[in-house]
């Protein structure tokens, strides 16, 4: 049995945000990704902050899953076919096809609008038409200690900057709610802090000039790779909509 501090359901921008700063928090995360995001939907993405003429959508989930990967988040391809919770308090997550459960302090749910998979969990739901979602609070917090959603699952706009910054909001609560020492992630010149006789924050860093030339660098290495060539995928369509 694989054993997790989190486990995300979802790899879209709410999800993969979170991932990535539970995992830099030190929280052993894992992304299941249930295949087909709606993001892939879109033929250009226009209103995500940084890209002033826009990104390829496709394009914007690939570096955002890069970097979940990079920060010691995994994901991997599974579909959740229910989550329950066991004797221990814990959370059990069976995955379609899978063997063995997975098994969570905490899980953050990040998917569609599609609570099936919690039809084990007395948890509350919000029926809005043919949408079901999970009913939180402004944290993001279930009324079932240790479960979390975010995004539109959680009722949020479809925005991909929105649900992003929901599965940001929702990362840090679940920080906090954990054993991690108070969380910035702030990487900053060297200095900042100590030479104002300053201890670094947990989750802060100092560095130098030569390694943030590296990492500037890296970056900008990173970032030719994925843009010198356009991307091999189409944008797909609405599953309505007839070919």
């Amino acid at each position: 049995m694989e054993t997790r501090d989190v486990c995300i359901v979802g790899a879209g921008p709410a999800g993969l945000t979170a991932g990535i700063l539970t995992a830099r928090a030190g929280l052993d995360t894992l992304v299941l990704d249930g295949g087909d995001p709606i993001l892939e939907r879109n033929a250009h993405l226009e209103n995500v902050p940084g890209f002033p003429a826009g990104v390829n959508a496709r394009r914007f989930l690939d570096l955002t899953r890069e970097q979940a990967e990079r920060n010691d988040c995994p994901i991997r391809e599974g579909r959740v076919k229910r989550v329950s919770i066991a004797d221990d308090g814990r959370f059990d997550v069976h995955i379609d096809g899978a063997d063995e459960r997975l098994t969570a302090d905490y899980v953050i749910c990040t998917s569609w609008a599609d609570t099936e998979y919690l039809a084990d969990i007395d948890v509350g739901l919000v029926q809005r038409g043919s949408k079901t979602y999970v009913d939180v609070d402004e944290h993001g917090e279930s009324d079932v200690d240790g479960l979390y959603a975010a995004g539109r699952i959680a009722e949020k706009h479809h925005q991909t900057v929105v649900a992003a910054g929901d599965g940001a909001s929702v990362a840090l609560t679940v920080i906090d709610e954990s054993e991690v020492p108070f969380y910035h992630d702030w990487v900053a010149p060297e200095g900042y802090f100590t030479s104002r006789d300053r201890d670094v924050p947990p989750g802060c860093e100092e560095i130098t000039d030569e390694e943030r030339e590296r990492r500037e660098k890296e970056a900008r290495e990173v970032m030719r790779s994925h843009f010198s060539e356009p991307h091999p995928e189409e944008p797909t369509q609405h599953p309505s909509v007839e070919e």
